[in-house]
């Protein structure tokens, strides 16, 4: 069992790009197969999120997240590593990090 728990938020900028089927299929693959390499340290692989939401303040609540954003946060998994280097080394195999804007945020969840 990995040491340490790490959140990751995957982060970019809003897109309309649709890719075609085939490259859907090719895009598929190769992220089951980065799974299955990661298997023993995706300990949660969370999920996409939608475009919108809340944001709760002490003065109330707003819709969320606001337009003159650059970044916003598309989804998000918990890996568990030995360390932070660990953690980086799974992300950076994840296909689509090379591509652009690509941005994953890496938080350490603390323990009790």
């Amino acid at each position: 069992m990995p040491e340490h728990k790490y959140l990751c938020m995957y982060r970019g900028a809003p897109s309309g790009d649709k890719p075609s089927p085939a490259q859907m299929q090719e895009m598929f693959a190769a992220f089951g197969a980065w799974q299955a390499q990661f298997k023993d340290q995706i300990l949660d692989m969370g999920s996409k999120l939608k475009p919108s939401g809340k944001v709760v303040t002490a003065a109330g609540v707003t819709d969320g997240p606001f337009a003159e954003a650059k970044e916003i946060v598309g989804g998000f998994m918990i890996l568990g590593a030995a360390d932070y280097d660990g953690a980086v080394a799974v992300v950076r195999a994840m296909p689509g990090m090379n591509g652009p804007g690509a941005c994953v945020e890496i938080r350490e969840i603390a323990s009790r």
